[in-house]
């Protein structure tokens, strides 16, 4: 369980151990670093499911994804990986097909086929006209070549397009969240990307009403307890869990301001 004396920040820890529920079978273990929209979408995934799995941290910022034996679950060098026995799986879209697959225990999609096709292109927005537009990676590189000023403007150019795109997708199938009233794969996808747009580059999301509201709905929810982390990848020296997850946004204006 979670021990208060240990907060760090004014983020609420809400959960404590996290759910079992794979038969019995060996652990699944993820490789994961808590910054990682792609870590989070398959985090959310995996508690949403009732899974329980050893989290291993890749300290990103240290270079421990360039690492031998890192490399050797994925020569790309990107997190998240999932070991689930003898599978290696990375790519957070594969690995939540592959738990949608084998572990059919709260779907990850809807089974009407349009709306089934919707978290799909939501989801697929996010992960190829996004995020690998502003990973560590390319904004690193970025700011090598040119300054922080052309970084910022790069990362709101492509978040803000991508973001467009997400309020005209998701305005006629939107309801208690993205496409109704039940948290499905576009939800995974867009909490952790709301997240960094917030919190790691301040933008304007009063420019996309639909998109706030998403994230403010997924707060007020039960997804508030399903990304729990470890914080020793931090480099603390804590032994309980906590989260970082949609339910920092208990209101927008107090997310700028922090």
């Amino acid at each position: 369980m979670i021990n208060r004396d240990l907060e760090v920040n004014p983020i609420p820890l809400l959960i404590g151990d996290m759910a079992s529920g794979n038969d019995g079978n060996k652990k699944l273990q993820l490789y994961s670093y808590f910054r990682s929209s792609c870590s989070f979408r398959v985090r959310i995934g995996l508690n949403l499911k009732g899974l329980e799995y050893e989290y291993k941290a890749v300290n990103l910022v240290k270079g421990e994804q360039h690492s031998p034996e890192f490399k050797k679950l994925n020569p790309i060098g990107y997190v998240p990986v999932l070991v689930d026995g003898d599978v290696i799986l990375s790519d957070s879209f594969a690995i939540l097909m592959y738990l949608e697959e084998k572990y059919p225990q709260h779907p990850l999609l809807p089974s009407d086929l349009h709306k089934k096709a919707i978290n799909y292109q939501a989801a697929n927005i996010v992960s190829s006209s996004i995020q690998p537009l502003q990973n560590l990676a390319v904004l690193k590189y970025i700011e090598e070549k040119l300054n922080s000023d052309e970084k910022l403007s790069w990362v709101e150019n492509h978040i803000g397009n991508g973001f467009a795109a997400l309020e005209k997708l998701l305005k006629d199938y939107a309801g208690k969240f993205a496409t109704g009233d039940e948290v499905y794969l576009a939800d995974l996808f867009l909490a952790p990307q709301i997240h960094a747009a917030i919190k790691r580059f301040n933008l304007d999301m009063t420019k996309y009403p639909l998109l706030l509201s998403e994230i403010i709905r997924l707060r007020s929810s039960f997804l508030s307890q399903y990304a729990a982390i470890k914080y020793h990848e931090l480099g603390l020296e804590l032994k309980s869990q906590c989260i970082l997850c949609a339910n920092i946004f208990a209101k927008y204006d107090w997310v700028v301001r922090s």
